[in-house]
């Protein structure tokens, strides 16, 4: 833990905490987005289990098996060409993170339509990182009020 001789001494250090904050929580948003898109893209191709609020993947319909058949990729939702899965990606700007695809079908599939059940994959994504995500936003805000520098590792 960081220590002070003196009033001045702190409030020097309180004046580097928003630079200081800034800066360290820039990096956790950018290991956070990353995570949440790999997660994300880790689910295309596969049934995902309920999570959370999140339902369960139904099977494909027949019709969307013969096509998939057809196409060479066998019972695998949601990767038939492989464009939902190359679109997923993330930006971290002005304190925001987004991530998400700019494809219209992605939100077709991640919310459903008339025709197509839901199967969620970035709710989900963020919701089982929830946890891991608290930590590293905690991790960068606490090293960066303790005076330290705070590297994420790329895991």
């Amino acid at each position: 833990m960081r220590a002070f001789n003196d009033v001045a001494a702190f409030i020097a250090h309180l004046e580097t905490l928003e630079r200081t904050i800034h800066k360290q929580t820039t990096g956790a948003l950018e290991k956070s987005a990353k995570l949440i898109e790999k997660t994300a893209k880790a689910s295309i191709g596969y049934y995902q289990p309920a999570a959370g609020p999140y339902p369960a993947w139904e099977q494909l319909a027949p019709a969307t098996l013969a096509h998939h058949d057809r196409m060479g990729v066998g019972d695998s939702p949601l990767m038939v060409t492989g464009q939902l899965y190359a679109s997923i990606q993330h930006e971290v700007e002005d304190d925001k993170a987004v991530i998400g695809s700019k494809m219209d079908i992605a939100a077709d599939q991640e919310f459903g339509t008339d025709h197509i059940p839901a199967r969620p994959f970035m709710g989900p994504a963020l919701y089982v990182n929830k946890a891991k995500l608290e930590k590293i936003m905690g991790d960068a805000l606490f090293t960066a009020v303790a005076g330290h520098t705070w590297a994420p590792d790329d895991d």
